[in-house]
């Protein structure tokens, strides 16, 4: 998988209690972004869920249920 190069300023002391501590800074980073997105992804698609509804005149409960009876019926 291609990568690319992240260059950000944090305190020296951060920086150097994170080595002492061991603590992978690139794993960490990655993690922090991954999980960042997933969070900003769902709240998006929460607001777009939101928007749909209100336009079909269809309630949050009416949704999930209809959601959860097509899942059964697989």
């Amino acid at each position: 998988m291609p990568t690319v190069v992240l260059s950000v300023r944090v305190r020296k002391e951060l920086k150097e209690e994170a080595e002492r501590l061991g603590i992978d800074l690139k794993a960490l980073v990655e993690r922090a972004l991954e999980d960042e997105i997933k969070r900003r992804k769902a709240e998006m698609f929460k607001k777009q869920m939101s928007k749909a509804l209100s336009v079909m005149s269809v309630s949050e409960e009416e949704w999930v249920r209809a959601v959860k009876e097509s899942r059964r019926e697989r």
